[in-house]
């Protein structure tokens, strides 16, 4: 992975200053997203992301290159040493509440009650509770209770 001097000065950054652009231009499109879900669903090979998700293989290749580059994905040797696969670095597992968050908002937002969808449950077989932004002190936050402090 680049440092983060190398990263810091990337002329491509669409707002340098603001970590959600700069999280965006890493995996903003919907492509790369996916890939991170289905790697956090157990998927390893080029062929089960491209099963999983339909992408093209053009497209999947590119976005795992990215992946990788950006030091969200590792490639390795599979256990039966017949083949790469892809595993997700402590980087790709930190977008864990990123996904859980997008998947509770598609939950409330991207379906009509009672439309069949897929479920997310612990190791228990218990549903994921819904994620709930806290301050400090314990109390929710959302858009009216935070701003943004620009740098200076």
């Amino acid at each position: 992975m680049p440092t983060a001097g190398a990263r810091a000065s990337n002329p491509d950054w669409t707002d340098p200053d603001c970590p959600v652009a700069r999280t965006l231009d890493l995996v903003g499109d919907r492509w790369s997203l996916l890939v991170v879900r289905d790697a956090m669903d157990g998927a390893r090979s080029f062929t089960e992301f491209q099963r999983r998700t339909g992408i093209a293989r053009n497209i999947l290749s590119d976005r795992l290159r990215k992946l990788t580059a950006h030091g969200l994905l590792v490639q390795r040797t599979a256990p039966s040493g017949r083949r790469q696969e892809y595993v997700l670095t402590d980087a790709g597992r930190d977008l864990f509440p990123v996904v859980l968050t997008l998947r509770q908002w598609g939950e409330r937002h991207a379906f009509a009650p009672g439309e069949s969808r897929s479920t997310l449950v612990d190791r228990h077989g218990t549903p994921v509770p819904e994620l709930v932004p806290s301050g400090a002190d314990g109390t929710p936050v959302d858009a009216d209770t935070t701003e943004v402090r620009k740098a200076r």
